[in-house]
């Protein structure tokens, strides 16, 4: 395979790594206190921009996210109905004039009221159904907010990793300018070829375009929170504030009772078996009659004399094969759906905080491995390659891979970090709220 061809494939992978990560804390700062970077070389981000953190953003997703606020607005409205389904139906009044034909013909006004009652204890399971409704309810709007504070941490974490990406390419784009001079003052005394200067300027012109394409991340992302918090899509934002990298110490088997126990996605479903159970109970006794009583008083006109009639009303269950059986029939098959629902959320979520468990794990002892080893050495290889070739012992190529895969490690490093963030905002999510218990501050990043 010939040279070129090796360096284009060098260069597009961190490319693509720069376009599916998710943020990266990792510090170019520590890299110049290890003595990794020279601090002339490192290009300060956003200079000038207002500064953005993370915790500010959640108060503000809560406070006017529009999907938040409408799974709340249904959790509220969901409360109002239990009142109302364990109150007896409306009375009615009734007024009429009646006229019998007798010896003495009766005849005169009517009026009275009537009351609907349902069969003891309809109503109260009609509200205890309304109610694990309204627990159920309370538990989605959890659940979407635990979900879209995941969203915006993941979108925030983005924004924080294009931004240290600009640094880096900038810091790359001024190596590879002094990697032209170089190339130049030894070609103009004949101890380089013309192609490596032709060479650096090539990847001067490809670090340019890159730039341009995190530009374009940068205010894609800038969008995306400002749509997360309810804001214009098209204003400002700002810099995301330094962010600290955590490491995970809880068991995988606490992560797990704590899904079981706190998450609302798993709460809402066994809310739901609740309000089955209830509506099992409520449908057999749909079995019994309901009553409908009425008191009316009557006017006789002619001899000005005053009655009353009283009545009382049973509502027969006489299509129950038909009717009554089959609403049982339905409540039963809603509660075993209900209860595999259960099974199967449940089964879903222990997946999930599997996953991260393992991803987080992954990616603490690469990150170890990356920040410690790898860039080190590659660094140093960097270096020598640089100094190899300002005294012509190391060709162009050798230099240019050198920092192609200082490049490459450090764009590893930023997406490991990044695949730990995410997996722990994921556990976040399905555990129940944030785990600053069982998280230590590890490294702050720049």
């Amino acid at each position: 395979m010939r040279p070129s061809v090796v360096l284009c494939q060098r260069w597009f992978v961190p490319i693509a790594v720069f376009s599916v990560v998710v943020l990266s804390p990792w510090s170019v700062r520590a890299a110049e206190d290890r003595g990794l970077v020279t601090p002339e070389r490192i290009v300060p981000s956003s200079q000038g921009e207002a500064r953005i953190d993370l915790p500010g953003l959640i108060r503000e997703l809560e406070g006017t996210n529009p999907e938040i606020k409408a799974a709340r607005q249904r959790w509220e409205a969901a409360t109002a109905v239990v009142p109302q389904v364990k109150t007896l139906p409306d009375p009615r009044l009734q007024f009429g004039h009646q006229r019998m034909p007798m010896t003495e013909p009766f005849q005169g006004a009517m009026y009275g009221i009537g009351q609907e009652i349902p069969f003891p204890g309809k109503l109260s399971l009609k509200g205890d159904i309304a109610q694990r409704d309204a627990e159920r309810l309370e538990q989605e709007y959890n659940a979407t907010r635990l979900r879209l504070v995941a969203v915006l941490k993941e979108t925030y974490f983005n924004l924080h990793f294009v931004h240290k990406s600009i640094e880096i390419v900038e810091k790359n784009k001024t190596l590879l300018m002094q990697f032209e001079k170089t190339a130049k003052a030894r070609y103009s005394v004949g101890q380089a070829a013309q192609q490596d200067v032709f060479r650096a300027q090539v990847e001067i012109s490809r670090v340019l375009d890159r730039l341009a394409v995190l530009d374009q991340q940068k205010e894609s992302l800038h969008a995306a929170i400002n749509r997360l918090v309810n804001r214009p899509p098209s204003g400002p934002l700002g810099t995301p504030e330094e962010i600290q990298t955590t490491i995970l110490t809880i068991p995988l088997q606490e992560l797990s009772q704590r899904a079981d126990e706190f998450s609302p996605a798993l709460l809402a479903t066994a809310k739901s078996i609740d309000r089955s159970e209830r509506s099992v109970s409520l449908a057999e006794r749909q079995y019994y009659p309901d009553f409908d009583v009425t008191a009316l008083g009557l006017r006789n006109d002619r001899s000005n004399d005053n009655g009353y009639q009283v009545m009382v009303g049973i509502k027969i269950p006489l299509f129950y094969e038909t009717k009554q059986k089959q609403g049982v029939r339905e409540a039963r098959a809603s509660l075993e759906g209900a209860r595999e629902d259960f099974t199967a959320t449940r089964q879903d979520l222990l997946f999930q905080v599997k996953d991260g468990f393992v991803q987080a794990q992954r990616a603490e002892r690469l990150i170890t491995l990356l920040r410690d080893a790898i860039i080190p050495q590659a660094t140093l290889g960097l270096q020598a390659a640089q100094a190899g070739y300002a005294v012509g012992k190391v060709d162009f190529l050798t230099l240019l891979n050198s920092l192609l895969t200082l490049q490459e490690s450090q764009l590893e490093l930023h997406s490991e970090m990044v695949s730990h963030e995410r997996a722990v905002a994921q556990l976040e999510a399905v555990t129940g709220g944030p785990l600053s218990p069982i998280q230590e501050e590890r490294r702050p990043a720049p």
